[in-house]
C-alpha cells in the first residue's frame, strides 16, 4: 500500500504544552510544602503535609478540533525533535537554599535538594525527550500489580527455569512511566482488487477419494472512504522498538495496551514521585513508517464489514492511503514491571519481564523455560499418542 504524508514544514503547527510550567520548587498552593505525590486511590496529586489534593488540567483540552479537520501536522511541543547536543544531566539552583541540584533526566525529572530536602521539579521542556506533553497517572496500586504478576507466573511455573523459580519475587515490581506517541490521523483510503463469491459446492471422485470443489464468480472490488484514526499509540523508546528476538523477548509492552489516553493530564513532575521513567529517544520521522504501516492495516481492516458477500476472500491489487493531517502528542503511560535477566550457558543474556497495565491491570509477560523438562514432557505425550494410535488400529 502506498502512503502519502504531509512533509512541508509550513504545514506544521506546534501547540505549546508547557506554557504555564516552571522549573524548581513545585509547592502545594495551600501550605507551600514540596512533598507532593500521586494518590492512586483518588487519581489526584496530594500534599504529604496538609493532605490537600488537586489535579493538573486535562491535556486533551489543549488539542481542540476534530480529527476530520486535521490538515498538515499538529504536534505538541514535547514531541519536537530531540537535539543530540542537549544535556541529559541538568543542574538547577534550589530557590529555598541556593544549592545546586542535579537531575538525571534519563531516569526522572525530579530530585531532592541534599541540603534543605525540598524537592525540585523539571517541568519545562528541553529538546532531550525527557518532558512529554502529557502524562496518564497510575490507577492500579503496587499491591494489585504484585497480585497479578504472581498469578501470571504461578500458571507458568511448571515449565519455568529452576533458577527463575528460585529467584522470583513479585515484590521487586517497579512502577515505570514509559514514553509513547499518541497519534491521530485524517486520511483517505482507496483500495482496488478482486473478490470471489461461491455459487456452487460439490464433490467429485478422484481415484478412491472424494474431493470437494467450488464454483465461484469473480468480481472487481473497489472501496474508497475517509479514515479517521483516534489515539493510535506507538512506543517512542528505541529499546522497546527493537524486535530482535536474540536481545529482547516478545514485545510484551504492546500486548498490555490499550490505555485510556483520553484521561491524560498536562505533564507535572510530581506524578513521577515514587516511580521511575524512561526518556523518549526517537523522533516523529523515525516513527512515521510504523504509524503509516499501522494506519494501512486499519484501513484494510475497516473494509471487512462490507466484504461479507465475497465468502472466498478479496485480494487487494492496489492500495493507497492519502494522509491529509496528523496530530502527534508525546506521553508518559503507566506500567508496572517485573524484570528478570536469564544468563544462558553461552554467556548470552536475555531479558524477560512481566508487564501490568497501570490503568486496566492487563497482564502479559515472558518466563524463561526449562527446555529439558519441556522436551521430556513432549516426548512422553508423543509416545502416548503413538501407543493410542496403535491400539486404535488393532481394535479396528
Amino acid at each position: 500500500m502506498s502512503t502519502q504524508t504531509p512533509a512541508d514544514d509550513d504545514d506544521t503547527r506546534i501547540v505549546r504544552t508547557d506554557s504555564d510550567a516552571a522549573d524548581g520548587l513545585s509547592k502545594c498552593e495551600r501550605c507551600g510544602a514540596t512533598e507532593i505525590a500521586l494518590n492512586i486511590d483518588s487519581g489526584l496529586l496530594r500534599c504529604a503535609f496538609c493532605r490537600y489534593e488537586w489535579q493538573t488540567a486535562p491535556a486533551m483540552e489543549l488539542f481542540a478540533g476534530e480529527i476530520a479537520g486535521l490538515d498538515g501536522v499538529v504536534m505538541g511541543s514535547g514531541s519536537s525533535d530531540i537535539t543530540p547536543s542537549t544535556e541529559i544531566v541538568m543542574t538547577f539552583k534550589c530557590q529555598a537554599c541556593g544549592a545546586e541540584v542535579v537531575i538525571d533526566t534519563d531516569n526522572s525529572t525530579q530530585a531532592r535538594c541534599h541540603w534543605c530536602r525540598n524537592t525540585l521539579s523539571m517541568d519545562q521542556q528541553v529538546p532531550n525527550g525527557a518532558v512529554p506533553d502529557m502524562i496518564l497517572p497510575f490507577q492500579l496500586t503496587r499491591e494489585q500489580a504484585v497480585t497479578r504478576i504472581s498469578q501470571f507466573v504461578r500458571k507458568r511455573k511448571y515449565f519455568a527455569h529452576p533458577q527463575f523459580k528460585k529467584q522470583f519475587n513479585a515484590e521487586n515490581v517497579m512502577g515505570v512511566y514509559l514514553p509513547y506517541m499518541i497519534v491521530d490521523v485524517n486520511a483517505h483510503a482507496a483500495l482496488t482488487g478482486r473478490g470471489e463469491h461461491t455459487t456452487r459446492t460439490y464433490t467429485v471422485n478422484n481415484g478412491d477419494k472424494r474431493q470437494t470443489r467450488y464454483d465461484a464468480d469473480v468480481y472487481h472490488v473497489e472501496r474508497e472512504f475517509d479514515l479517521y484514526i483516534n489515539d493510535l499509540t506507538v512506543e517512542s523508546s528505541s529499546d522497546r522498538l527493537d524486535q530482535q528476538v536474540f536481545t529482547n523477548t516478545n514485545n510484551i509492552i504492546n500486548s498490555v495496551m490499550p490505555f485510556d489516553v483520553e484521561n491524560s493530564v498536562c505533564y507535572d513532575s510530581n506524578y513521577l514521585a515514587g516511580f521511575t521513567s524512561e526518556r523518549r529517544d526517537t523522533n516523529i520521522d523515525e516513527l512515521l513508517p510504523l504509524v503509516n504501516s499501522q494506519a494501512e492495516d486499519i484501513a484494510r481492516h475497516s473494509t471487512n464489514e462490507s466484504l461479507t458477500f465475497y465468502d472466498r476472500g478479496v485480494r487487494w491489487d492496489s492500495e493507497n492511503l492519502s494522509v491529509a493531517g496528523q496530530r502527534w502528542i508525546s506521553a508518559y503511560l503507566p506500567v508496572w514491571l517485573y524484570s528478570y535477566q536469564e544468563v544462558k550457558k553461552s554467556g548470552a543474556k536475555l531479558l524477560h519481564y512481566v508487564a501490568v497495565n497501570g490503568r486496566t491491570g492487563e497482564t502479559m509477560g515472558s518466563v524463561p523455560v526449562n527446555h529439558g523438562k519441556l522436551l521430556r514432557v513432549s516426548a512422553v505425550v508423543e509416545a502416548a499418542g503413538v501407543v493410542a494410535f496403535a491400539l486404535t488400529r488393532v481394535v479396528s
